[in-house]
C-alpha cells in the first residue's frame, strides 16, 4: 500500500498508549488500532484532526505517501 500509517510512531514520541489516546479520543481501541495497524481503508478528517490535536503534530506526521 502506497500510504503508510505512521500513528504508532507519533505515539511513541509523545508517549502515549493506544487506551489513553482512544480514551481522550472517546473511539474504542480496536478501532484506533485498525488505524494504528495500516488496515484501515479510511480516514475521517474530523478523526485525524483530533488525533492531530491531543499528539500535537501534523496530518503529514502520521500519513505518509509511498509509491509502490
Amino acid at each position: 500500500m502506497a500510504i503508510i500509517v505512521n500513528l504508532d510512531v507519533m505515539m511513541a514520541r509523545r508517549k502515549i498508549s493506544l487506551g489513553e489516546l482512544s480514551e481522550k479520543m472517546g473511539i474504542t481501541p480496536s478501532n484506533l488500532s485498525i488505524l494504528k495497524t495500516g488496515k484501515a481503508k479510511a480516514i475521517r478528517f474530523s478523526t485525524l484532526q483530533s488525533i492531530c490535536q491531543i499528539l500535537d503534530c501534523q496530518p503529514g506526521d502520521i500519513l505518509e505517501y509511498r509509491p509502490d
